[in-house]
């Protein structure tokens, strides 16, 4: 029988759903909010997972996608999306190897941090007959991967520039050290900061001739300063299209619409309720998950199989069968364990979308 037209709350649980009137609300809130800032959005889609939610946001004016893994790349062209960052190193045969087959069905780019793999690309991509559009990463305070700002973004950009079978396409970061900054003043200024030394450094490739068309940086942790920053062309903003509990913290604005249904399995206390989620299925790594609907819970916490809550005190209205939703805590990391995804408007299941991304990992 199709899940399709039955009621959200017949379906079995553990259920991975998204509401789909408030995504469409999402969607259209971004890419309005990105075209006011006049840069262009291409979401990352590493927490989504589904290319079908990636062609609402094209259809929304997204020029493109991000990712984060090439299998995730390959699941994104293969689904007719043409404009691809891989916004992370790609290092080794294997998978440069893929990477320049890609190239010959979609528009894919990548980030570089090194002259061994600008190298590396370049004779893939001259014995593939190919061009493969390259961006250099810039390391601007997160302390993970790319270049230093300044000379060494120089460096390699003009190593990249003059390497056969690569287009130099310009710069990218990510200021993903200030997302969890609570002071609007203090991460306001460590944005700007961060998103300058990478926009300095565009401009000092522009001055030696580099031909620097795409500066992209920014995440939907920092979608409300990094695009009005000088000199940015694109935001990788992607997790706000669900907005679960942790880009809410993060300072998202738009609405949850990501859930997870579950079913009460155990009242073994009167102040304690157990749910068949546990952190195989809602983590709570980040950010724990929101019960919607139950007030007056104390603590949540996740072991392998069972969710447990504790509350305030006695609660006597809460039965085994009981279902009720929780907004996911991290899309991020929950997404990518369930291999469908329920779109469900008005409390029947409209679409049952293959999570294409699932396993996606290499």
């Amino acid at each position: 029988m199709s899940e399709i037209g039955r009621k959200k709350i017949d379906l079995d649980t553990p259920t991975l759903w998204v509401d789909l009137d408030r995504l469409e609300r999402n969607i259209a809130h971004l890419a309005a909010h990105f075209r006011a800032a006049g840069v262009h959005w291409r979401p990352h889609t590493k927490g989504i997972k589904v290319p079908a939610i990636a062609h609402k946001a094209l259809a929304a004016g997204a020029i493109g996608v991000t990712c984060a893994k090439l299998g995730e790349a390959e699941v994104m062209a293969q689904a007719g999306i043409q404009d691809i960052l891989v916004a992370n190193q790609i290092v080794g045969p294997l998978k440069v190897g893929r990477l320049v087959n890609l190239r010959r069905n979609a528009d894919v780019k990548v980030a570089v941090d090194s002259e061994t793999n600008v190298a590396e690309l370049g004779a893939a991509a001259r014995a593939k007959g190919v061009e493969l559009g390259v961006l250099v990463e810039v390391d601007t305070g997160m302390k993970r991967a790319g270049v230093s700002p300044g000379d060494p973004a120089v460096e390699l950009s003009q190593v990249v520039h003059a390497t056969e079978g690569l287009r130099y396409m310009g710069l990218m970061a990510w200021e993903g050290h200030t997302v969890a900054m609570e002071d609007p003043e203090t991460k306001r200024r460590e944005v700007e900061q961060a998103v300058g030394l990478l926009t300095e450094s565009a401009d000092r490739c522009r001055e030696v001739g580099l031909p620097v068309t795409i500066v992209s940086c920014g995440g939907s942790g920092t979608a409300y300063l990094t695009p009005h920053q000088p000199g940015i062309t694109e935001v990788q903003a992607g997790g706000g299209t669900f907005c679960d509990v942790t880009y809410r913290k993060w300072g998202m604005k738009t609405e949850p619409s990501l859930f997870v249904q579950s079913i009460v399995t155990s009242r073994p206390a009167p102040d304690r309720i157990i749910f068949d989620v546990g952190f195989k299925s809602l983590p709570a790594w980040k950010w724990t998950p929101e019960p919607v609907g139950l007030t007056g819970v104390e603590r949540i916490a996740m072991s392998a199989e069972h969710g447990v809550l504790t509350m305030e005190g006695p609660n006597d209205t809460v039965a085994v069968g009981d279902r009720f939703d929780f907004v996911v805590g991290y899309g991020d990391a929950t997404v990518f364990l369930y291999d469908r995804l329920y779109g469900v408007r008005d409390g029947i299941v409209e679409v049952v979308w293959p999570v294409l991304g699932w396993g996606r990992i290499q």
